[in-house]
């Protein structure tokens, strides 16, 4: 039997495709560059931004004749049991297949940002936390069951990672983020891109690229960057993750830079990311993203206009549904408005991802191949282990911690004995289930209360809430005081409640003017400390707060940045001494509240000085935590000459001079005194991670290039420049223990895309 060469496994996927594409209708090409959100809400409510204005009406059974893009969401719209939405997505597969004339499958898209995103899946600790492991290898592992747990779903491709750099912490979505430095942001991030696309999934890279920057940390806002700024701190991220991750996919976003919307920028999606950085894969939309070309950025007069800007810029998807990309592109291209090239040139794309995923194959089968259990023992595990190591234990001056065991613990705080408390916005629960206010969890999340009794029996152990996390109220705090005055130390549990648009505290469309703590917390924590008895403070939240007015006034400081369905018992666990903390800050703690927009990435204007009466130094610095151990780092005096394509080993070794076992974070900073340009004072250049018992120490070397200190100069062109350097041997941002100097020597070097990305490093034992 001959069969159609498109079908043929054995030919190239470019060679199947470019025989389907000659035998496709102009309708069976733009359909596959759509995407249909089946049951998405138009009451207003949504998971979206602008979702009811946004979301189209449609015959189904007529669209899907011509074939199917995509489906947008089929767990993360609605609670569903995943065994019978693995039965529907299937069902809706086959209607697919069984409609059009070459029986095309749809790629089934989640958003996986802390998990997979449907009812009753793990609810991992988001991606701040990642951030604050420091450890890219965990980051990796989670990915690869979230991926796993997708496949077993039907999905074929996940909407992350996110490698926004944070710029303005008061911006609602840094807890999405991995942090505010973009060496640390790309190395966990391309973790994670590894893990997924292991597990056979499209990895996503988001937002592309700018978001986070935006004006007033409002979301959606114009970013106002400059050249610099976005080639050296905002995009290194998305080379990593593309160079060492291997992601299929890109979200274009939603921000115009100078004017000019992402959506919309051939300069961005075509002449970088394909011509320059040599990415193959597909370009999709964020959510109805092509469609504010017309409502909200006012560049396109029509659906029509603006699926052309999209088409022309390299978006090769319309997501979630078919506002531009659907009848007003067929018929803009009927008109001779839009060339066919263009769709063409899309519609390849996306049929040789789809190719490469087997939906080609005519013994593709959409039915699940196993048991889909989405909350697994293993899952739970790992979502255990990453939550405490993500946990920062700030300051712990007295030693109050680790809790005694028989203690009197007065448990005070809107956020103790919340089970929402753990988890981010992008977590089913938070995301999804508010609409859905009758349906359970689905998944078992303790809360730092039961936690807390659960880890010390013999502790006594009281509870009152205090005040609620927004609402002004204060009428609870007369309780929290009197249980606090009974007890021997106070544990008061404050942070956020993640939420979209306004929703909660923090979390998509939760931005803030300020970093003070939400609602009247502020004011609890000063009550607890007026009483006299310790104070405690654990800070469960999406950003960083300004804690400077409780310096030198608290017992210890414990942050969890949204630890997932297993924080809890992490939290519970860093209290009471069984876990030894080991989280670094991947943001800086301010001061002030008004002391922001801030990062620790800043030129020598950028920080303190007589130039004016404002201090903007953080409270605690990036890369900061404490342990419950000692560490001593010993490393020798350098000084050495190398050329500006030169490279040197810098190494120190570090004893764990304690009487636990415990993991110390070494990281590496680079100094540049004088530059073309200003530079930051220091940046993150490259850090390992060191799990040590007693007495035990190992040697970590770091093989620096010269390539690392390259920067954008006055011209455009990233350089490497001949001169003084310093690497910085440090246990944060702030806290530098020994210093190697260099001095580069030779010609100003110019540096293409196969410059040097990541600093190397090699751990020996020390006997």
């Amino acid at each position: 039997m001959t069969i159609a060469p498109w079908r043929d496994p054995a030919l190239p996927a470019a060679a199947r495709v470019d025989d389907l594409l000659s035998r496709m209708t102009l309708e069976e090409k733009t359909a596959q560059l759509y995407g249909v959100w089946v049951g998405a809400a138009t009451d207003g409510d949504g998971v979206a931004p602008l979702q009811s204005e946004m979301t189209s009406d449609y015959d189904w059974d007529e669209l899907i004749t011509h074939g199917l893009g995509q489906l947008t969401r089929s767990y993360g719209t609605a609670p569903v049991d995943p065994a019978l939405g693995a039965q529907a997505l299937a069902r809706a597969q086959r209607r697919i297949v069984a409609a059009g004339r070459f029986g095309i499958p749809a790629v089934a898209h989640e958003e996986c940002l802390a998990g997979f995103t449907a009812w009753g899946a793990t609810a991992y600790p988001v991606p701040l936390a990642w951030g604050a492991s420091f450890d890219p290898a965990l980051v990796k592992d989670m990915a690869r069951r979230i991926g796993a747990d997708l496949r077993s779903a039907g999905v074929h491709q996940g909407l992350a990672p996110v490698l926004d750099v944070v710029r303005d912490p008061r911006w609602g979505r840094v807890e999405e983020t991995i942090g505010e430095d973009p060496y640390l942001v790309g190395t966990i991030g391309a973790a994670y891109v590894r893990g997924l696309e292991s597990a056979g999934v499209v990895a996503t890279l988001k937002h592309f690229a700018g978001y986070a920057s935006s004006a007033g940390a409002r979301n959606l806002a114009p970013v106002r960057a400059g050249v610099r700024e976005l080639a050296d701190v905002t995009l290194p991220p998305f080379e990593m993750a593309l160079r060492e991750g291997g992601p299929r996919s890109v979200m274009a976003a939603y921000n115009d830079t100078d004017g000019i919307p992402a959506s919309a920028d051939p300069g961005l999606l075509t002449e970088l990311l394909r011509e320059q950085w040599g990415f193959t894969g597909t370009v999709v939309s964020d959510y109805f993203g092509i469609g504010f070309l017309q409502s909200l950025h006012r560049v396109a007069s029509s659906p029509a206009e603006a699926a052309h800007a999209a088409l022309a810029a390299g978006i090769d998807v319309e997501l979630p549904t078919l506002n531009c990309y659907g009848k007003p592109l067929l018929e803009a291209v009927r008109a001779g408005a839009v060339p066919e090239s263009l769709v063409d040139r899309a519609a390849r794309r996306v049929l040789i991802q789809k190719c490469e995923l087997g939906l080609l194959d005519a013994d593709w089968d959409p039915e699940p191949t196993s048991a889909i259990a989405l909350d697994s023992a293993a899952n739970r595990a790992l979502a255990r282990r990453l939550a405490e190591e993500s946990v920062v234990l700030l300051d712990n001056p007295g030693g109050a911690l680790p809790l005694s065991p028989d203690t009197r613990i007065a448990v005070v705080g809107p956020r103790a004995a919340d089970a929402l408390a753990m988890l981010g916005c992008y977590s089913f629960p938070s995301h999804v289930l508010p609409h859905h206010p009758d349906v359970e969890m689905g998944v078992e999340i303790p809360t730092v209360l039961e936690a807390l009794r659960a880890e010390l029996p013999d502790a006594k152990v009281t509870f009152a809430e205090g005040c609620d996390t927004s609402d002004p109220d204060t009428s609870g705090f007369e309780e929290a005081i009197a249980r606090t005055a009974e007890a021997d130390v106070c544990v008061a549990v404050l942070g956020d409640r993640a939420g979209l648009f306004g929703r909660g505290t923090s979390g998509e469309g939760c931005d803030v003017s300020d970093l003070r703590l939400p609602g009247v917390q502020a004011e609890l924590l000063d009550a607890l400390v007026a009483t006299g008895v310790p104070v405690v403070l654990v800070l469960l939240t999406g950003r960083p707060y300004a804690l400077g007015r409780w310096q030198g006034r608290l017992a210890a400081v414990v942050q969890a940045f949204f630890p997932g369905e297993e924080g809890g018992p992490a939290v519970a666990g860093v209290l009471s001494g069984r876990v030894n903390p080991s989280g670094r800050l991947p943001v800086s703690v301010p001061r002030d509240p008004g002391g922001q927009p801030w990062t620790y990435l800043q030129p020598p204007l950028g920080l303190a000085g007589e130039v004016s009466n404002l201090d903007p130094t953080p409270l605690y610095a990036f890369g900061h935590g404490h342990s419950y151990t000692s560490f001593a780092w010993e490393s020798q005096p350098a000084q050495a000459e190398i050329g500006t394509d030169g490279s040197y080993d810098v190494a120190v070794t570090v004893r764990n001079t304690g009487v636990r076992a415990g993991a110390e974070v070494v990281q590496l900073y680079l100094h540049d005194p004088v530059a073309s340009v200003t530079r930051p004072d220091v940046r993150l250049i490259g850090y390992r991670r060191l799990e040590l018992d007693p007495g035990e120490a190992a040697e970590v070397t770091f093989r620096f290039h010269a390539d690392l200190s390259a920067f954008t100069d006055r011209s455009g062109a990233r350089v490497v420049e001949p001169g003084a350097l310093e690497l910085r041997l440090a246990a944060s941002s702030a806290d530098v223990r020994h210093t190697a100097r260099l001095h580069l020597t030779g010609p100003v070097r110019v540096l293409g895309t196969d410059r040097r990305l990541r600093c190397e490093t090699e751990v020996s034992a020390v006997g």
